[in-house]
């Protein structure tokens, strides 16, 4: 499978930065320019993800006023079609031929890690948006990957927590056989303190869920955990709907699967659901109300977790250049100013922890009925505060 052509964003005007993917379009690049390889998922059923973090990007680019920490920014879009394949072909052509400064933006742990090990070798910085697997949390943590989102047990854990508060006595976990998907459950198991009634594994393209539906029938558990991001979760919901469980068993989810994308897709089934996120909507911080008021008037929708992760990553960086008097080519120097994270987030209180991996609150959310009728996440209160993630004592760094 071949990569999509490449898709240059060079020294943007603020107005072109509303566009998805702009090909075909050239500026006059100067010496102090930021060179960025931005590779996600935009096809297939995980594109709405990467188009999410595609486009909280670009509004923190816009935010910034085309710039980086006052640096003219030459970025690269690439479609990773969520093939590990074409996305090691791609990352080889932005170290070696375009020599970028920092890689960003994929979105699935199972492109993620095969080609980590590539830019890392190479001592190419690595910004996660999305995903933060456990083992660059812990022994293989690394001086040049940042986790900007979270650490992938990290919300799971959060609903675990709750599902023993809850007094849940059984639950059934479902999610995808891939890396993100198997810590998605652990993390769950971590702080839940009752029975896992079963683990049931899905393919990752999985888009009929009738026989783990019928396997949920048969279990009978108090509730349900499931972690699918993207279409996945769309499907799954709806098909446990119109099968009559919501009565039979509670459900849980992480923001992954119950964000505003989903909530468009399914509407009212997903009423009173709750889902643990490290960000929502209604948080109470200037630059997130900017972040959702802009971003909805940019793109004419409402802004998911995800798109508040890259709209995040490029704040960071744009407060890291800065540190740095654009001086990016200090490798050390550009590492220690992102690790400062000296910036204003859109969750709230940020840093990172020694891992690199955030120190963060995860909160509950709950879908509700927002005014003018429609349907949103409704923070509902604080579930771990300044939480750090269970892998960081066995990273070496300090």
């Amino acid at each position: 499978m071949t990569t999509t052509p490449f898709c240059r964003l060079t020294r943007l005007p603020a107005a072109l930065l509303t566009a998805g993917v702009l090909c075909g379009t050239s500026f006059a690049a100067t010496a102090a320019t930021l060179k960025i390889g931005f590779l996600t998922t935009l096809s297939g059923p995980g594109s709405v993800i990467g188009n999410e973090i595609r486009d909280g990007f670009n509004l923190g680019l816009k935010h910034s006023g085309g710039k980086l920490g006052g640096m003219d920014v030459d970025m690269t879009i690439v479609d990773d079609h969520q093939d590990p394949r074409a996305a090691r072909k791609t990352v080889d052509r932005l170290i070696k031929r375009d020599k970028v400064d920092l890689i960003t933006g994929m979105a699935f742990s199972n492109v993620l890690l095969p080609v980590l090990p590539q830019i890392l070798q190479s001592r190419t910085i690595y910004i996660s948006p999305n995903t933060g697997p456990q083992d660059y949390a812990g022994e293989k943590c690394d001086p040049h990957f940042f986790a900007v989102a979270w650490q992938a047990e990290d919300l799971p854990a959060a609903m675990g927590k709750f599902a023993s508060e809850k007094g849940y006595k059984t639950v059934a976990v479902v999610a995808p056989a891939y890396p993100g998907g198997r810590e998605s459950i652990n993390g769950f198991k971590r702080l839940y303190n009752g029975k896992i009634a079963d683990e049931i594994y899905t393919k990752l393209d999985q888009l009929d869920y009738s026989a783990e539906l019928a396997r949920l029938r048969s279990l009978k558990p108090d509730a349900v955990f499931y972690f699918l991001p993207g279409g996945l979760g769309i499907n799954f919901i709806k098909q446990f709907n119109a099968a009559g469980l919501e009565k039979q068993m509670a459900i849980l989810t992480t923001g992954f699967s119950a964000d505003e994308d989903v909530i468009k897709s399914v509407g009212a089934p997903l009423t009173g659901l709750f889902n643990a996120s490290q960000w929502a909507f209604d948080l109470d911080n200037e630059a997130n109300k900017r972040f959702v008021k802009d971003f909805n008037m940019t793109y004419g929708r409402m802004p998911t977790l995800y798109a508040s992760q890259s709209y995040d990553v490029a704040r960071l960086i744009d407060s890291a250049v800065r540190k740095t008097g654009g001086n990016v080519t200090d490798k050390e120097a550009f590492r220690a100013a992102l690790k400062s994270a000296d910036f204003a987030s859109v969750r709230g209180q940020f840093a990172f922890n020694t891992n690199q991996f955030p120190i963060q609150n995860i909160y509950m959310r709950q879908v509700q009925a927002l005014p003018g009728g429609t349907l949103g996440n409704r923070l509902i209160g604080t579930v771990l505060a300044n939480h750090k993630d269970a892998f960081a004592a066995e990273c070496k760094m300090k």
